[in-house]
């Protein structure tokens, strides 16, 4: 995956179509998010580069409940490969 802002905009509407609010804030985060079920909200230390960013939502993404099926085709298929990934990883352990 590159590191790009490009990357991060379409990662960052994973969560945004599923429903979620993405903001970016100070804060002492030990993983570098914050998930607040009740409301949605999925707060992001802001003081990461876009590197850390990526791999944060990278991270983040699969413990959300996001439903596949509400996705644009774009985001659906960049989520599938990121749960995908996340599995094929969990199968080498």
């Amino acid at each position: 995956m590159k590191y790009t802002q490009s990357t991060l905009d379409k990662l960052e509407a994973i969560p945004e179509e599923a429903g979620y609010v993405l903001r970016y804030e100070r804060g002492t985060f030990q993983s570098g998010y914050c998930i607040l079920e009740e409301k949605k909200v999925v707060v992001l230390n802001k003081f990461l580069q876009t590197e850390g960013r990526i791999n944060t939502l990278v991270d983040l993404i699969p413990q959300l409940d996001i439903n596949a099926e509400t996705l644009s085709e774009g985001s659906r298929n960049l989520f599938n490969e990121i749960v995908s990934k996340l599995e094929t990883e969990k199968n080498k352990e």
